[in-house]
């Protein structure tokens, strides 16, 4: 079954507008994104799906293959079907364009679990690094049942910690892997009362009553959400450039 790589890049980021396009250590995030996904030793190809030209231009300019999507896309999902669309028999990752710290495996390990255990959808999480992550609304939190499916996302510290006894609290890691036909179902589910209230699209899913495979990772890094955010990464990957 081929195996496609769509990274949707949007311009207007409210928090960090042009952010695909900022520079990080010399080179766009956008670009840092895109490298890792050619890394990836199962995937058939890596799409870059905008519906900004200065991203086409920006993303074809370091050898990109870019797919031009409808400004009226909602979200990340709707602009990695939009691109896919007509391309038959497939597994599809939507890695998202502002976590340039994704590795490979990751890609790789997403692509081995859909296969083998035939799920619709699946996604990875990592453990909280701290308190602060623990408490912070934009890190997403995700609870899963006893055969590793998640149970709720949220921007909320969950599981609320009541007691003293220890619990490993997860962290959602932004990439996610579908079925050719189960991304058509996704996109065409209403949206929820839910996935507008966290504002988290995996919301819909779960309130639509499918499941979410969600496998754990040794990652160890973040999305770029903020000033902050940015400032981080340059330091990290300055060492790498």
């Amino acid at each position: 079954m081929k195996k496609l790589i769509v990274i949707p890049a949007r311009y207007g980021s409210t928090r960090l507008p042009g952010k695909p396009l900022l520079d990080i250590a010399g080179k766009p995030l956008l670009r840092w994104v895109f490298e890792k996904a050619l890394q990836s030793r199962l995937k058939d190809g890596v799409l870059i799906a905008t519906d900004d030209e200065r991203i086409r231009d920006a993303a074809t300019a370091f050898g990109a293959e870019v797919v031009m999507t409808s400004p009226a896309c909602a979200s990340g999902t709707d602009r990695a079907h939009e691109a896919v669309k007509g391309r038959n028999g497939r597994l599809v990752v939507n890695l998202q364009g502002d976590e340039p710290f994704i590795e490979p495996s990751m890609i790789d390990d997403l692509f081995t679990v859909m296969e083998n255990e035939k799920v619709d959808m699946a996604t990875l999480c990592c453990p909280v690094a701290d308190e602060r992550e623990y408490t912070d609304p934009n890190t997403v939190k995700v609870v899963l049942d006893r055969s590793g499916f998640a149970l709720y996302f949220s921007r909320s510290p969950i599981p609320f910690r009541r007691t003293d006894r220890t619990v490993i609290v997860y962290k959602h890691v932004g990439i996610y892997g579908y079925t050719g036909s189960f991304l058509e179902r996704f996109v065409a589910m209403p949206r929820g009362i839910l996935e507008e209230t966290e504002s988290l699209e995996q919301l819909r899913v779960l309130e639509t009553g499918f499941r979410i495979r969600v496998v754990p990772t040794t990652y160890d890094g973040f999305g770029i959400d903020t000033e902050k955010d940015l400032l981080r990464a340059a330091k990290r990957l300055a060492v790498r450039a």
